[in-house]
């Protein structure tokens, strides 16, 4: 040992001389010393496993996938569909679908022009088109209380298909002098051509049989939206009489004792009400 040497070991202080090792210490030694100044007890010795080892093997293990996830199991088959179908484009309407729609479309454009036959006739000033009566209607089946085995929304698709055929055939009314089975008839036959426009659609086999179901008048939900039909025309009547100083108590004497439903026969009797205090 040098002179330079023996002089800082002297002026050491005692309690740190023990913190210069002899070079030839012992790793357990050198453990111990370290372990004597942490607050937090003895660390345990590093792994034996080097570092680069480590990294490689927290690799694999991230990218190796769990049991469940093995290759070829369910989950991962149904992540795998899931991901494709994702990422695949949804199929585009064809032409041909896309033309037969804004047909369809453009032939019931005539059902907002077309003034309801009966108000003309009683010289209404700007009455409602037959849209505007069938768009109330489905208003009222969205409205209307829950009925126990009333399907909600049948009844709103109804509505809105219900005059749907008078958008060739117009507005037909018993002044007109046609029978109920030549009305039928025609409109019918207005209809398959309507749904022929939509190509066979599944689509146009529902708007035909939901027609057809209504003027069959025997589900529960033709004979609500028959009685929807009722009450859209003498609430407005009402409206005319009270806008127009009309007098249509036609419409009213017409529809009286012809609700088939406790909800029509209240909505029915609470127009009468109003139109009595007015």
């Amino acid at each position: 040992m040098g002179s330079g040497s023996r002089a800082f070991f002297l002026c050491a202080p005692p309690s740190l001389a023990f913190l210069i090792p002899s070079l030839a210490a012992s790793a357990a030694a050198a453990h111990r010393l370290r372990s004597q100044f942490n607050p937090l007890g003895p660390r345990p010795p590093s792994p034996s496993v080097p570092a680069p080892r480590r990294r490689r093997m927290a690799t694999k293990a991230a990218a190796s996938p769990s049991p469940g996830d093995a290759a070829g199991s369910p989950g991962v088959e149904k992540q795998t569909a899931s991901a494709a179908a994702s990422s695949s484009p949804s199929p585009s309407p064809s032409p041909s679908s896309a033309s037969s729609a804004i047909d369809f479309l453009t032939l019931c454009h005539r059902l907002k022009t077309t003034k309801r036959a009966g108000w003309v006739r009683r010289d209404v000033k700007d009455p409602e088109s037959i849209a505007d009566h069938m768009y109330r209607m489905g208003l009222m089946a969205l409205i209307s209380a829950d009925i126990p085995g009333v399907d909600r929304n049948k009844c709103i698709k109804m509505a809105i298909v219900h005059d749907i055929a008078e958008a060739i055939v117009g507005d037909i009314t018993p002044s007109d002098g046609i029978s109920k089975a030549e009305k039928s008839r025609r409109e019918s036959e207005a209809l398959d051509h309507m749904c022929r426009l939509l190509g066979g659609e599944s689509q146009a086999k529902e708007i035909n049989e939901l027609w057809m179901e209504y003027e069959a008048n025997l589900s529960p939900e033709a004979k609500v939206v028959k009685d929807f039909d009722k009450v859209e025309m003498i609430l407005q009547a009402l409206e005319y009489e009270n806008e127009q100083g009309k007098d249509l108590n036609e419409f009213f004497v017409s529809t009286a004792g012809k609700f088939q439903t406790e909800l029509g026969k209240a909505w029915a009797s609470e127009i009468a009400s109003r139109r009595k205090r007015q």
